[in-house]
């Protein structure tokens, strides 16, 4: 308004006969005038104009700020409250201050009655410790956000997954600046999505078994100790854990002949068998849960939490293999399977699910080594044996090169007359942390890794230097023949042939004088290579002697047509004969051995008794007709100094 009765006027400026602006609050037109009244006037108008302009800067503008935010407010809580997504606004104590609708339909509650109750409580955030602490330090201001995803129970009765965040409010007024909004998200598609995939992922297509992964994450998880310890549980180092670690035995067979559906549906059926074996032995022994899983192949493991005992694993095995025992009949065709077990029970504090599983393993190859179809429990001592047994074979090529080998002799007597005639080559293996080994710790190892070439060849040739080095030493006395034994993977991966001619050139010794040993085991259907390289040793001159005669094939027709001179009777027949005092444990030995010797003879070989130990023995021996005799009755094993005090002397006992 402009304050003033006259009519209306046209503005200054404004040209003649043009038509008047609209009448305002805020506006009055001013006629045209004349002179100095119209001066004036126009003065008078412009002094009300700037007044009307103050005015409206003391009021116009504040008064809009304030109107604006009131509008924003009013739609954010609009907004808020229409809002799908549950929402509340949550203080520094967690109370709840307001919720929107969503939130009170989540919950089962009026908004309106969801305020000042706690927070935590209605979205169960104190279950652990974990959780509360980040929930607490989201409303101190001491971080930034918190989320997390919690089962809830709906009104209507079902359970949804929900996440939850907790986030500070900005530009909040300083009474509200200690405020979090709270949100909570609805993810149970999501969360079901997820177990979906997870499921397929740690579980096998084939017998909807746990896999390999979901198994070990299992173990981690039951074998993990836990953060802090609750008085009213037993104590932790009494916890004991089981695993049966099984094989299929002859499974690749059904799976090449009848094809891998079968081998499939036999899975599966032997998955269902297990299952039913756990849940049984669940049923008898109270405990922890049973686990069941396959980890590939046709491997089966069945996990034990909280075991009562050995006793309850052995019993698990049995029936495990009382139920695979029994036929499958898979679309009309019956099978049969066996299982090989390896069964591992101990306390769980201190056991890692790497060395269960180790131990597991172990114990899974001895069922199979010992002849399958059976369980075997873990041994500690044989387990001790074999890390031995490793530990050998991870030392033992090096151990050549170091020259950690040594020869020990024992005497070969005739007994007809107790006159040395020869000495056996024994290895020893001065091992810097076990000590002297003999040959039964490292031979076998030594054949199996193919070191056992390496090692022969050395013992060869220091043997064979050794007898040519007596012969030097005693010119006037007959020279001693020297027996290395010879392992059949030497005949197979060297050229033994040419081994032997180049070591007897080498250190001059006599082809007679060297009589190589064999196991029965070898030489009995030797072909091919084999038996080429014992004739071509043969005619080299060369003896060759059957060692441990009798406890192997003792396939008679062979000696005919292998090229012989020796047999060495096992020292087994020879424990058999009389004692001292007269009698006699096993009769037949001494009519078995009399027989071998009467047909050696006639062959035109020549026959050794080992391991004779008493006069009583030789005596009997004598009167057989057994040629040679080597046992601890004459001699041990002795180094070389003390055979050479041996060359030339008296008889030895016998």
């Amino acid at each position: 308004m402009s304050g003033t009765s006259e009519g209306p006027r046209a503005s200054a400026g404004t040209a003649p006969g043009a038509p008047a602006p609209a009448v305002t609050e805020r506006h009055t037109a001013v006629p045209a005038e004349s002179g100095p009244a119209r001066t004036a006037s126009t003065r008078t108008g412009s002094a009300r104009t700037d007044s009307t302009r103050t005015d409206s800067a003391r009021t116009g503008p504040g008064a809009g700020d304030a109107g604006s935010i009131a509008s924003e407010l009013r739609d954010y809580r609009a907004a808020f409250n229409a809002a799908t997504l549950p929402m509340g606004v949550v203080d520094g104590r967690g109370q709840i201050v307001r919720a929107n609708e969503a939130l009170g339909g989540l919950l089962g509650a009026p908004a309106a009655v969801l305020a000042g109750r706690q927070a935590y409580e209605l979205l169960d955030l104190a279950t652990d410790d974990r959780t509360w602490h980040a929930y607490r330090e989201v409303l101190l201001g001491r971080r930034s956000r918190f989320r997390c995803t919690r089962r809830l129970k709906h009104p209507d009765g079902r359970s949804l997954w929900a996440e939850i965040t907790v986030v500070p409010m900005t530009g909040a007024s300083a009474a509200e600046s200690a405020r979090v909004l709270l949100t909570v998200a609805d993810v149970s598609d999501r969360r079901e999505l997820q177990e979906r995939l997870r499921h397929l992922q740690m579980h096998d297509p084939v017998t909807r078994l746990p896999n390999r992964t979901l198994f070990f994450e299992r173990l981690a998880s039951t074998l993990e100790t836990p953060p802090y310890q609750d008085d009213s549980l037993p104590p932790r180092q009494h916890t004991r854990i089981g695993l049966c670690y099984l094989d299929l035995d002859g499974f690749k067979a059904i799976n090449d002949t009848l094809g891998h559906r079968t081998g499939d549906r036999l899975l599966a059926a032997v998955a269902a068998r297990l299952t039913d074996c756990a849940e049984n032995d669940a049923s008898r022994n109270a405990g922890g849960n049973r686990l069941v899983a396959r980890l590939g192949g046709d491997e089966f493991a069945i996990l034990v939490e909280d075991s009562a005992g050995t006793q309850e694993l052995t019993d698990l095995a049995r029936s495990v293999l009382a139920a695979l025992q029994q036929p499958f009949d898979l679309a009309g065709q019956r099978l049969s399977v066996s299982a090989s077990i390896g069964v591992v029970e101990r306390i769980a504090a201190g056991t890692s699910p790497t060395g269960l599983m180790q131990a597991a393993d172990t114990t899974l190859y001895w069922a199979k080594a010992d002849g399958r179809a059976r369980w075997t429990l873990f041994d500690p001592e044989r387990n001790a044996h074999r890390m031995t047994r490793q530990s050998l074979s991870s030392t033992l090529r090096p151990a050549v090169k170091r020259g950690e080998f040594t020869l020990e002799y024992q005497p070969l007597v005739g007994m007809a007359d107790g006159v040395l005639r020869g000495v056996e080559a024994l290895v020893r293996w001065n091992h810097p942390q076990f000590g002297v080994l003999p040959p039964n710790r490292f031979v076998q190892i030594a054949e199996e890794d193919g070191s056992i070439v390496q090692l022969g060849r050395w013992v060869l040739r220091t043997a064979c230097r050794q007898a040519r080095r007596w012969q030097l030493d005693h010119p006037d006395e007959p020279p001693l023949f020297i027996s290395v034994n010879v392992a059949v993977r030497q005949v197979w991966d060297s050229d033994l042939v040419a081994d032997v001619a180049q070591i007897l050139a080498e250190t001059e010794l006599a082809p007679g004088l060297l009589q190589l040993e064999l196991t029965e085991s070898a030489v009995m259907g030797s072909g091919g290579r084999p038996l080429r390289a014992l004739q071509a040793l043969s005619d080299m001159g060369v003896r060759i002697a059957i060692d441990d005669f009798g406890t192997g094939y003792s396939n008679l027709a062979y000696l005919s047509r292998l090229p012989v001179s020796v047999l060495k009777l096992d020292g087994a027949f020879v424990k058999g004969f009389r004692y001292e005092d007269g009698t006699h444990p096993s009769p037949a030995d001494e009519t078995i051995v009399e027989a071998m010797v009467q047909l050696a003879h006639r062959l035109g070989l020549t026959v050794t008794a080992e391991c004779v130990e008493t006069a009583g023995q030789a005596e009997r021996l004598r009167r057989i007709g057994c040629d040679t005799g080597q046992g601890w009755l004459y001699s041990r094993a002795v180094a070389p100094e003390q055979i050479a005090g041996l060359i030339g002397s008296r008889p030895l006992e016998g």
